[in-house]
């Protein structure tokens, strides 16, 4: 869903399951955008305890302090409900972004969708 204030950015949201989403992102993640990720992000992480929630971001080209904020945060909203965010991306700009902010503790990180679905279709981040 391309959202009309935020031209730059696109997410589209599948299920899985009871308590599993995938959000795939395309576009620039920055100040501008970041509210509008939020607003996508935040209700799946609040809808079902132990909730798993995948965000692709092969599609970004960009990725700010800002919508890295609303990352962590909802990585923290799943972990306190017993649940995982997993971050799928190949990029090694993004992959040293997560490493450097410290991020990696709060989320898991696989390098495909596929291999991210993968993993929390088998019960490996519940």
């Amino acid at each position: 869903m391309r959202l009309a204030d935020a031209p730059d950015l696109d997410v589209t949201v599948a299920r899985l399951g009871p308590a599993a989403h995938v959000a795939s992102v395309s576009g620039e993640l920055d100040a501008h955008t970041a509210p509008f990720l939020r607003r996508r992000l935040l209700p799946l992480a609040e809808r079902v305890p132990e909730s798993q929630l995948i965000v692709d971001l092969a599609g970004v080209t960009f990725l700010d302090s800002t919508a890295l904020g609303v990352l962590i945060g909802t990585a923290k909203l799943l972990q306190e409900h017993g649940g995982a965010l997993v971050v799928a991306s190949a990029d090694p700009r993004l992959r040293r972004l997560f490493e450097l902010a410290g991020v990696l503790p709060l989320l898991r990180l696989e390098r495909t969708l596929a291999e991210a679905v993968e993993r929390v279709v088998a019960g490996q981040y519940a």
